[in-house]
């Protein structure tokens, strides 16, 4: 049987707040994408997913992408990298021309979207993805390809993601520093969504909830599209802190009790269990003066943490206009979905049906690369792979940016949501 041919190199970088990771892959010329290398690095120089010490962070995209590299054998110039904190917003801008009647042209369809672009008011900051979404004709939307058609009015949604223009650039000069292009910045709930949510979810309506190290990132999708985010500045390595100071032990080892013991259930059972806490970061064995800490007592913490943070979850579920039947699904993922009981916590507090996310559709994924913490990098791999229409050109990092406000499209889009929700 013949070998596929690579006919494409994709590379993507996420930077989190607990690890750097990074991907090579191939497309071939049946469109599948394959792995051919993958690395991973302690992250360092990053604060709630925002570069603190571009020195520190530019090392440990440097050391992940190195060991991509070597796993593939090729090196990399150009890569496209994940934003998932700075003041992200989405916005919808609706546009609409007149046509009196005529056939749809290319020309007619690159008028729209020009006027749409002009349309777009960025309130100071900056836009990481403008894309048209489906077409109207005479005010009926659904529409994928309106040329060739008649209408006398054509109209287009124009999909807006803004972020602070600070961390993006901070993000772009970190990757530079590592010697590399920056492809394109991509939000971080968009390329998510491609790899652990079905086409069908993403149309019908769902919510999607990025659970990460130190941030945690809230999304609804609905008519295929990302159309509102919220950004909560709590994650699973507060967890990990509170065992650290509930029980007076080192960090490392409280994250190795919630990895390995951890639950955001509890049993009866759990008072019986006495927990080993186990060395330090140097690998120095726990005094005997160190504090006997049960199951029960170790749970009690996680799961007050939990609670907290999905309290913080259903308000921005709220905010977000995701209300309504409780059939509308949640999908969990991000590096804190690994943690045991999570999801069946998060079902009972939030009256929802919950299910973790994991990254599919790529060929040949290490094991330790295909968990819910790398859904991400997974996603940028597939965002990447697909030429999308993208009218952000001439908004560039370096480039002018359009100021203003966007009156009352975000309650509109709001409205929007809970119409069909």
């Amino acid at each position: 049987m013949k070998a596929a041919r690579v006919e494409k190199l994709i590379s993507a970088i996420d930077i989190g707040s607990s690890k750097v990771s990074a991907l090579i892959a191939g497309q071939t010329d049946s469109g599948e994408l394959l792995v051919l290398g993958t690395g991973q690095r302690e992250s360092r120089g990053v604060t709630r997913g925002c570069i603190a010490d571009i020195e520190q962070a530019e090392l440990s995209v440097r050391h992940a992408v190195e060991q991509a590299e070597r796993i593939a054998g090729i090196n990399i110039e150009r890569v496209w990298v994940g934003m998932s904190s700075g003041g992200l917003d989405s916005l919808l801008a609706p546009v609409e021309i007149e046509l009196g009647g005529d056939r749809i042209t290319q020309d007619d369809v690159d008028q729209l979207l020009q006027a749409g672009r002009a349309n777009i008011h960025t309130g100071g900051k900056m836009p990481l993805h403008i894309q048209p979404t489906l077409y109207s004709l005479d005010g009926v939307g659904g529409v994928a390809n309106p040329v060739g058609l008649h209408a006398d009015r054509l109209g287009v949604d124009i999909h807006v993601v803004l972020a602070d223009q600070s961390p993006v650039r901070n993000i772009d000069m970190t990757v530079r520093a590592a010697h590399l292009d920056v492809e394109s910045i991509v939000v971080a709930p968009i390329a998510t969504g491609f790899a652990c949510l079905t086409s069908e979810e993403r149309e019908l309506g769902v919510a999607l909830v990025e659970f990460g190290a130190a941030i945690t990132n809230v999304s609804v999708f609905i008519g295929g599209m990302l159309v509102g985010l919220e950004t909560i500045q709590k994650g699973a390595s507060d967890i990990t802190d509170d065992i650290a100071s509930a029980f007076g032990i080192r960090r490392a080892q409280a994250e190795r009790l919630k990895c390995f013991h951890g639950s955001a259930l509890t049993s009866p059972r759990d008072h019986q269990e006495v927990l080993d806490v186990g060395p330090d970061e140097n690998g120095n064995e726990a005094s005997a003066h160190a504090p006997k800490i049960t199951k029960a007592q170790l749970n009690a913490v996680v799961c007050q943490r939990v609670d907290a943070i999905v309290n913080e979850i259903g308000r921005a579920l709220k905010t977000l206009g995701f209300s309504g039947p409780s059939s509308h699904q949640i999908v969990l993922t991000g590096g804190g979905a690994e943690l045991k009981g999570i999801a069946e916590h998060m079902q009972g507090a939030l009256g929802r049906t919950v299910r973790i996310g994991r990254p599919s559709g790529l060929s040949g994924i290490p094991d330790a690369h295909s968990g819910p913490a790398f859904s991400t990098l997974v996603g940028l791999i597939h965002y990447a792979a697909f030429d999308r229409v993208d009218l952000k050109s001439g908004y560039e990092l370096h480039g002018e940016h359009m100021v203003g406000g966007m009156p009352n499209l975000l309650q509109r889009i709001k409205r929007a949501i809970r119409e069909n929700f």
